[in-house]
């Protein structure tokens, strides 16, 4: 993810208690998704787009701070 701010992301998993969140809650959903789409059922695939759209927000977010950061 956003590998042209690889460095930067490095630094604020370490230095920004709220970056770090959000990029644990990220990495949580997308394993969370791929272990459901794994053993997916019909009756899933809802609870799979509902768990695809927050981990796309916590993307936007993540990108959100990045892109303050690199700009200050």
């Amino acid at each position: 993810m956003f590998p042209e701010h690889r460095d930067l992301i490095t630094q604020l998993k370490t230095t920004d208690r709220h970056f770090m969140r959000l990029f644990d809650q990220h990495n949580a959903l997308d394993q969370k998704i791929k272990n459901m789409e794994a053993s997916a059922s019909p009756a899933k695939h809802e609870e799979i787009e509902t768990l695809k759209k927050e981990k796309l927000s916590l993307k936007d977010q993540i990108y959100t701070v990045l892109k303050k950061t690199a700009a200050a």
